[in-house]
């Protein structure tokens, strides 16, 4: 009983700690929850209506920001995820695993969870 009382103000605490974050401050702490747990992003990236390009097994996408106003955004996300050659969800032979980034303001691509 005593245990589940702890875990209870454990928890109780942490509540009220989010609580009282700004919602920036409370997505941070979610992003770090899942990035620690890990996601099994994919990236797809169409020219037209036609895929030409997908990144699996991403486990974020990252905001660059300045080096020297490291509090300004910069307009564009980066990763690393395995390049999909054959867009077929898997990492075949020959598959590497590579750096890509891509800007806000290009419309033509998808960040979603693996279905498989």
């Amino acid at each position: 009983m005593a245990k589940y009382v702890k875990i209870l103000g454990i928890a109780l605490a942490v509540s009220l700690v989010l609580a009282g974050c700004s919602k920036e401050a409370q997505n941070k702490f979610s992003r770090q929850i899942q990035n620690w747990t890990g996601t099994d992003g994919v990236l797809d990236i169409y020219a037209g209506e036609r895929l030409v390009m997908r990144f699996i097994k991403i486990d974020k996408l990252t905001t660059a920001y300045g080096t020297e106003d490291a509090r300004t955004p910069r307009p564009y996300r980066f990763g690393y995820g395995y390049l999909d050659k054959n867009q077929n969800y898997q990492v075949d032979s020959g598959e590497k695993k590579l750096y890509f980034e891509f800007s806000d303001y290009s419309t033509n691509y998808v960040f979603y969870e693996s279905p498989l």
